[in-house]
């Protein structure tokens, strides 16, 4: 199979995935073809200037959110969960510091067009800004389950680790290499500074050790260079 049959493969499973869980949010009602939405979608997670955050991220996100769900994951309202993975980083310019906002006024805007209801479109928005901190409060079993997904990432074998690392080097390639290590060291010592990276109880157990061990390690690096 060649790279473009690939590609086309992932783009046609990814919107099977978006439709049926746009469907399924909307619980029987009616509303327009989820199709266009979707292909809308994936146009802006394939946007060229994304190396971390692209349609593998995406799919990686929404993995994650099935496989905590699979583990003992209960209650939330996993369909707007779900839909929150699709919107989190669906704006995305390295540049600029809105994107989180950005990403939540097109899923408010795309979200009531496609039939959701005033509730739903709020809690996804919601779930997209607080991608900003990754920082639910206790009980918040939607915020929970998407930050632990999102931050998934941090808790990968390390050579996968440092592929992640550098795609995100790539994405801040118009940043000089000294202002880019202080912020990105800035950034590690701030989630090593939190409690805990994870709050689902999956991923506190399977997660949170390998994660510390990365930023550490990636932390490391960067003082040596």
């Amino acid at each position: 199979m060649t790279a473009t049959e690939d590609s086309a493969t992932e783009t046609g499973e990814l919107l099977r995935r978006w439709n049926a869980t746009l469907r399924a949010a909307r619980a029987g009602r009616e509303g327009p073809d989820p199709a266009p939405y979707g292909h809308d979608l994936l146009a802006r997670w394939a946007e060229p200037q994304r190396r971390y955050h692209t349609t593998a991220h995406l799919r990686a996100v929404l993995d994650r959110v099935d496989e905590l769900t699979d583990q003992g994951g209960e209650g939330g309202e996993l369909e707007l969960v779900r839909l929150a993975a699709w919107f989190h980083d669906a704006v995305y310019r390295p540049d600029r510091s809105e994107n989180e906002e950005r990403s939540a006024h097109l899923a408010e805007r795309a979200l009531t067009e496609a039939g959701l209801t005033p509730h739903e479109v709020a809690e996804v928005a919601r779930l997209v800004r607080l991608t900003l901190t990754h920082d639910p409060a206790p009980g918040d079993l939607n915020g929970e389950t998407l930050c632990d997904a999102d931050l998934a990432i941090l808790a990968t074998d390390p050579d996968t680790y440092r592929g992640y690392a550098a795609a995100v080097r790539e994405e801040y390639a118009f940043v000089p290499d000294d202002a880019f290590r202080e912020g990105r060291a800035a950034v590690l010592r701030q989630l090593l500074g939190l409690p805990r990276l994870f709050r689902t109880p999956y991923g506190a157990a399977v997660w949170e050790e390998k994660a510390r061990e990365n930023l550490e390690r990636e932390l490391g690096e960067l003082a040596a260079d």
